[in-house]
C-alpha cells in the first residue's frame, strides 16, 4: 500500500472513496460546508449534506459515517470522520481518524482512498505523521499461526493525503516508527512455544545484522560470572536457557546524549511454585515479555531514524517455570550488586530479572535509564487498561517521558516513589523481600527496583494494562498493541 502526500484538492481528486474530517461544532454541520466542501457537495449531488443530516453527524472524535455516491460521479463513496473539539491541541484525533478511515476503506473494498482533514494552525508534519501512524496500525495483519498463514493482500493500494504535499519525510518517519511497533506487537502476540529466550536472542541478532547495531548476548555462565543471582534464580526451573541481551545503537560522531532502555523479558510466567491458578490469566502470560518486545521495537525504529543519541537496549530474558530445580518460596538470592533478596513470592519474578539488568545497565555510564515491564496487576487495578504507570527518581526525566507520551498518544500517569512503602519489603533475614503487602503493590514493585539504581536518573514504566487490548480501541486493533514503542522513540529523540 502506498501512502502519498499531494496538493490535489478534494474537487480534483477522483477514486473509490474520499474521507472528509469535521471538527465537533454546531448542531448542524451542514453549515460547515463552505468553499471547496460546498463545491464538492454540489459535484456529488448533495451527498455530503444528506449524509450529515441522515445520521445526525456531529463530528465527535472517532465518529464515522459512510455512504455510496451515484454512479455518474468521479467518486464512488464518501466517508465522514469526526475530529472532536477544534481547540484541542492533541494529535490523537488524527491518529484515530486515520485508523477509522483505513478500516472503513478496507471493509468497503476500496482500491484508492483520499483523506482530507482540516488541521487549522497545527503543524502539518505532525498531522501527517499521526494520520499515517493510524493508517498503518489499523491495517496491520498477523495471520502467522493460522493454517492459511498468508496475510490476505489488501484491496486498498493507494491512500492520498490531500493538501499535505511536501510532507514525505513525515510519512517516512511514521513508517519507521510503526515498523518498530509492529515488531513489538508480533513478539508479544506470538505464543510462548514460538517466542522463547533463545528465539528472542535470535531476533536481537537479526536486528543487529540488519540495522548495524552492536550486540552482546550473555549465556548462563556469563551471567554467573557477573553474579546475576536474581535473574538466574528465576530462570533455573526452565529447560530453555536464559539469555541476557544488550543491543547498542551508536550515531556517527559524538552523541548528544547516552541513554538506556531496559525491558522485562519473561517469555512465559507460570508463577513458579506460587503457581498462577484458575482465573489468574495464566493463559495470557506469553505477553509477560512485553517490556523486552517494546525495547526491541524501539531499537528497530531508532536504528532506522538514526538520531544523534547513543542508546543501549537491555533485557534479561528467561521463563519462570516449575520443576525440581525451581526456586522455592523462602529462598535467598544475591543480586549482582550484592543485595540479598528473600523470595517470599515466586510470582513476583519480573522485578528479580530487572534487578540484575538495572545493575548491568548503570555500569554502562548512561545519563538516564528507563525500564519498562508488565510488572503488576496492581497497576491495572489503579489505572485500568489504557494508562501505564510511571515512577521516576527525578522530575526532569519524568517531564521528558510525559512530553514523549503526549507526542505519541500513549498515556502514562506519574505515581509516587513513597519511601515509607519500602517498609513492606523489609526482611528479617535478607536485605529485602521481593513482594510486599497487597495495598500499593505497584508502588512497592517500583520501590524494589529503585534499590538497584544508585545514582543514574531512572524511571520505571509499568505497562501491564496497555500492552494488550481485548477489543479494537482507537488506533489499536485487538491483541498486542506495541505499547510504548512510540513513547520510547520520542523520549530518545528529545
Amino acid at each position: 500500500m502506498d501512502i502519498r502526500v499531494t496538493n490535489i484538492s478534494s474537487l480534483e481528486w477522483t477514486g473509490d472513496a474520499i474521507a472528509l474530517g469535521f471538527f465537533e461544532g454546531t448542531e448542524d454541520l451542514t453549515g460547515d460546508l463552505t468553499g471547496d466542501l460546498a463545491q464538492l457537495d454540489t459535484k456529488l449531488a448533495g451527498t455530503i449534506a444528506e449524509l450529515i443530516a441522515e445520521v445526525e453527524f456531529k463530528g465527535k472524535a472517532g465518529s464515522t459515517a459512510v455512504t455510496r455516491v451515484g454512479s455518474s460521479t468521479p467518486i464512488r463513496k464518501v466517508i465522514l470522520v469526526g475530529l472532536g473539539k477544534a481547540d484541542s491541541d492533541k494529535l490523537d484525533s488524527y491518529r484515530t481518524a486515520g485508523a477509522a478511515i483505513a478500516r472503513i476503506g478496507k471493509r468497503q473494498k476500496c482500491k484508492t482512498l483520499a483523506i482530507h482533514l482540516p488541521w487549522g494552525d497545527r503543524n502539518p508534519a505532525l498531522v501527517t505523521q499521526a494520520i499515517t501512524e493510524g493508517i498503518l496500525l489499523a491495517l496491520h495483519q498477523d495471520h502467522r499461526f493460522k493454517s492459511d498463514s498468508e496475510d490476505k493482500p489488501l484491496t486498498l493500494t493507494t491512500i492520498d493525503l490531500l493538501g499535505l504535499a511536501g510532507q514525505e519525510a513525515a510519512v517516512e518517519f511514521a513508517q519507521k516508527i510503526i515498523s518498530g511497533v509492529t515488531f513489538a506487537k508480533e513478539l508479544v502476540a506470538a505464543p510462548a512455544n514460538a517466542v522463547t529466550p533463545v528465539t528472542m536472542a535470535e531476533a536481537a541478532q537479526n536486528l543487529a545484522s540488519e540495522y548495524g547495531l552492536a550486540l552482546e548476548i550473555l549465556d548462563r555462565a556469563d551471567c554467573e560470572k557477573l553474579g546475576m543471582g536474581a535473574f538466574l534464580g528465576v530462570s533455573q526451573a526452565s529447560a530453555i536457557p536464559p539469555k541476557f541481551v544488550h543491543l547498542t545503537y551508536k550515531p556517527e560522531g559524538t552523541p548528544r546524549r547516552k541513554l538506556a532502555i531496559v525491558g522485562k523479558g519473561v517469555t512465559f510466567d507460570s508463577g513458579g511454585l506460587n503457581i498462577k491458578g484458575a482465573g489468574s490469566g495464566i493463559e495470557t502470560m506469553k505477553m509477560d515479555m512485553g517490556g523486552a518486545a517494546a525495547t526491541f521495537g524501539a531499537a528497530k525504529a531508532i536504528a532506522q531514524i538514526k538520531p544523534d543519541v547513543e542508546v543501549h537496549f537491555v533485557s534479561a530474558i528467561c521463563e519462570n517455570m516449575i520443576s525440581s530445580t525451581a526456586m522455592h518460596p523462602g529462598d535467598i538470592l544475591t543480586a549482582s550488586n550484592g543485595k540479598t533478596i528473600e523470595v517470599n513470592n515466586t510470582d513476583a519474578e519480573g522485578r528479580l530479572t530487572l534487578a540484575d539488568a538495572l545493575v548491568f545497565t548503570e555500569k554502562l555510564g548512561v545519563e538516564a535509564i528507563v525500564d519498562l515491564a508488565t510488572l503488576t496487576g496492581a497497576c491495572v487495578v489503579a489505572l485500568g487498561n489504557d494508562i501505564g504507570g510511571m515512577w521516576s527518581s527525578t522530575d526532569t526525566l519524568a517531564t521528558e517521558i510525559t512530553k514523549a507520551s503526549a507526542e505519541s498518544g500513549e498515556k502514562f500517569w506519574r505515581m509516587p516513589l513513597e519511601e515509607k512503602y519500602f517498609d513492606g519489603l523489609k526482611s528479617d533475614i535478607a536485605d529485602m523481600k521481593n513482594a510486599g503487602p497487597r495495598g500499593g503493590g505497584a508502588i512497592t514493585g517500583a520501590m524494589f527496583l529503585k534499590q538497584f539504581v544508585k545514582d543514574t536518573p531512572w524511571a520505571h514504566l509499568d505497562i501491564a494494562g496497555p500492552v494488550w487490548a481485548d477489543k479494537e480501541n482507537g488506533w489499536n486493533n485487538s491483541g498486542a498493541t506495541g505499547y510504548p514503542v512510540r513513547t520510547l522513540v520520542h523520549w530518545v529523540l528529545g
